[in-house]
């Protein structure tokens, strides 16, 4: 197959390149490096002889022209996230969220034999349900979807991805929608509770303490791995087409502070917890329930936390990302 990945130089979209063109399907991606850069990774990807890379913006007016019609499918990755990113920048991040979703579909439109459009929406469409409604975790995709304060910077992304879910079920594309949850791994920069606790233990003196957030809250975690073989087999996947499926592991949900607990294992100190206040906004719970996923893919995610944390940490050092 012929696929265009948006986003193709971040942290889903160039693992989910490399696994795709390991197949010797043909992979374009498009990034214009805002958060993604030409690292190690990348520029590996980029060498192989089914690879192409375009630096293009998304936002730019006839971004893609320059793309041929002839791609069997398109993964629309491109967006405005991390946590902080969307809290100092909410009105930007709604807009142009919507504006790359909508330049993706209308490319998607003018290919001659599109068989698939898979979208990252986010796990945050749940957010409101949770804090409204009684709804059960793990939590299905069927569930009614409740809005969270609209005048709260943190709601901007999860509004932009339930608006860009809207506009592609009213496309007439054939699709799929992923909804991500906690998904970690090697490459994936900072701006996730777990390569922020390693950095924190790894820099930590021993016998001190690390302050940790939202100790109480309980999340599962999906292995950056499992998640790229599910995305993978969705793509080809006759039974998720014109599905929404979430995209993680149902089990373990674990607490904030076992997570950091792991972590300090991992790195290998005698080091503490410090108690920090919960984050505002943040769920006390999340988890997916993964069944419409396994039964589409025939997949369970199957890394443990303790390996993947290991994993994680292993890359992280071998690349001097901690600091010292």
């Amino acid at each position: 197959m012929k696929i265009l990945l948006t986003g193709g130089a971040g942290f889903i979209g160039e693992r989910l390149a490399s696994a795709l063109a390991a197949e010797d399907n043909e992979v374009h991606l498009v990034d214009n490096l805002s958060r993604g850069h030409r690292d190690e990774a990348l520029q590996s990807l980029v060498t192989a002889h089914n690879v192409r890379f375009y630096d293009v913006d998304l936002l730019a007016p006839s971004a893609l022209d320059c793309l041929p019609h002839d791609y069997d499918g398109v993964v629309h990755l491109a967006a405005i996230l991390g946590v902080q990113n969307v809290l100092d920048r909410p009105f930007v991040t709604l807009r142009d969220n919507v504006l790359m979703q909508d330049a993706a579909i209308h490319f998607a439109r003018r290919q001659k034999g599109l068989q698939r459009f898979l979208f990252a929406s986010t796990s945050e469409v749940y957010a409101g349900s949770l804090l409204h409604l009684e709804i059960p975790v793990p939590t299905p995709e069927d569930v009614p979807l409740a809005l969270p304060a609209l005048h709260e910077p943190r709601s901007s992304y999860m509004l932009s991805k339930l608006y860009g879910e809207a506009m592609l079920r009213h496309s007439g594309l054939p699709f799929t929608i992923v909804r991500p949850h906690n998904i970690y791994g090697p490459r994936m920069g900072m701006s996730h509770v777990i390569p922020q606790l390693l950095q924190k233990a790894h820099t930590a003196p021993p016998h001190s303490a690390i302050e940790v957030f939202s100790v109480e809250h309980r999340r599962s975690f999906c292995f950056i791995d499992d998640a790229v073989e599910m995305l993978k087999r969705v793509l080809f996947s006759p039974s998720a087409g014109n599905q929404v499926l979430n995209l993680g592991s149902e089990g373990p949900e674990v607490t904030i502070k076992s997570v950091a607990e792991i972590i300090i294992a991992t790195v290998g100190k005698p080091l503490q917890i410090r108690e920090g206040a919960a984050t505002p906004g943040s769920p006390t719970r999340r988890a997916p329930k993964m069944t419409r996923m396994t039964e589409a893919t025939g997949y369970l995610a199957n890394v443990s936390l303790e390996e993947g944390i290991r994993r994680t940490y292993d890359w992280y050092c071998a690349h001097s990302c901690l600091g010292q």
